[in-house]
């Protein structure tokens, strides 16, 4: 699912391995992986960049995918630094995992981190996985070399210890700049393995590569080859589909993936790209958008507001995820639609979902109704409240902070079009 996902060519028949070395964390002596023939090759994955002065042009870049393939996990090395020990621990070794093999094709770290963070919607979409780096759910390692333009690829060094998208940004960039010293100095690149501190901000030696290791790869003679089948037509007599591996009945479950969500709400609902960026990289927050305004004929453009200003960020204040939201999509639809039917200003709006929040029970309406916060459209008292402000304030000119001076007197309450009007004959 995930090969078809990137694009890739699924091979019919794919084969394992066995991949020798010594290291402390892999006690079996050997790897089970897919050297000769793995389970895809040759896909491609689609990303995005938001560009320009204000981060508002969606650029899209390619990077190749060389292959996808199925392997044993090692143990985890736990380094102590305060006794100089390193600890094994062999909880997740020879657990299957899945290899995604990227090719050079990005320059910086920025670039590096967006195609890692489209892989991870993409996973999550898929049900691959949930991504979670920080839970080793998602590991990243990344290979950085540096060469002037028309030479040769350089050497190459390969930095672990990556937990975040963000510290793979920081750590690929710092050792871009590290390279290039090198080189300048007039030293030479070494081919070893690096670990990124993430409170240094640094890249450190971890161990050398020292040239190119033999493997010795062999074919694994406790696994058969795994096969797959591209449609139903080419099972062969007596196959029960439900048994094995069908290409095209795979194809046809694929679900909506990101970079096509992200289409389809733009030209939908006429949002901005960074909008669109906003809301499928939080997990379940599309779905909550969309109910919102399922429930209400307020524009998409100003509903897309509250959800990722007013919802997204008490949600993040509180390290909260949006199944974990106080206030449904129907609660903060009603309140829209107070809003856009002229009971509540834009300011109390904002006063009644704070209230909403903290009262998860309550209704928008319930707490108008309760603290009395509907709209005044008295335009006798509307009229006296103006004049009051107006003789109080030396320059009448200023109509927009006349009407902040009002809205104020009246605590966000006033009818801003009857507020305007009143101002413009008492001001002219």
């Amino acid at each position: 699912m995930t090969g078809l996902a990137l694009n890739c060519a699924i091979n019919r028949k794919s084969l394992f391995d066995r991949k020798h070395y010594f290291y402390a964390d892999l006690p079996a002596g050997y790897q089970i992986t897919q050297q000769r023939r793995p389970l895809a090759v040759d896909g491609m994955l689609t990303y995005s960049l938001l560009g320009g002065k204000k981060r508002n042009q969606v650029m899209r870049k390619n990077v190749h995918i060389k292959q996808i393939q199925l392997e044993q996990d090692s143990g985890k090395s736990l380094h102590d630094d305060v006794r100089s020990q390193t600890l094994i621990d062999l909880n997740r070794a020879g657990v299957g995992l899945m290899e995604l093999v990227m090719e050079p094709d990005m320059s910086c770290g920025e670039e590096a981190a967006a195609a890692v963070r489209e892989l991870q919607l993409i996973l999550q979409a898929l049900g691959t996985c949930q991504g979670n780096m920080s839970e080793g759910q998602l590991r990243v390692d990344a290979n950085v070399s540096v060469h002037r333009p028309g030479e040769p690829l350089g050497v190459r060094t390969e930095v672990k210890n990556i937990n975040s998208i963000r510290y793979l940004a920081r750590a690929i960039d710092y050792e871009i700049q590290r390279q290039i010293d090198v080189l300048q100095r007039g030293g030479t690149v070494q081919n070893e393995t690096r670990a990124y501190d993430s409170k240094s901000g640094e890249t450190v030696p971890m161990r050398d590569k020292e040239g190119l290791q033999d493997y010795r790869f062999m074919p694994e003679p406790n696994l058969p080859p795994l096969i797959v089948y591209e449609d139903n037509a080419s099972l062969p007599a007596g196959t029960d589909a439900c048994q094995v591996v069908v290409v095209q009945k795979i194809k046809e479950g694929l679900p909506e993936l990101p970079s096509v969500k992200r289409d389809r709400l733009v030209q939908t609902y006429g949002i901005l790209p960074e909008h669109s960026f906003t809301l499928v990289n939080e997990d379940g927050l599309v779905d909550y958008f969309e109910a919102v305004l399922k429930a209400t004929k307020k524009e998409p453009r100003k509903v897309i507001g509250w959800v990722t200003n007013e919802l997204l960020g008490h949600l993040k204040q509180q390290d909260m995820s949006v199944c974990q939201s106080p206030i449904s999509p129907s609660a903060l639809a009603e309140l829209l639609e107070l809003q856009e039917t002229g009971h509540i200003s834009s300011s109390v709006a904002k006063q009644v979902f704070q209230e909403m929040w903290r009262s998860p029970g309550k209704t928008a309406l319930q707490i108008t109704q309760e603290q009395d916060l509907g709209l005044v459209s008295d335009t006798t008292q509307l009229h006296s409240i103006c004049q009051k402000v107006v003789d109080s304030n030396g320059n009448k000119k200023v109509l927009n902070k006349l009407m902040g001076l009002v809205q104020k007197e009246t605590k966000g309450r006033a009818d801003p079009v009857l507020v305007r009007a009143i101002l413009q004959k008492k001001t002219s």
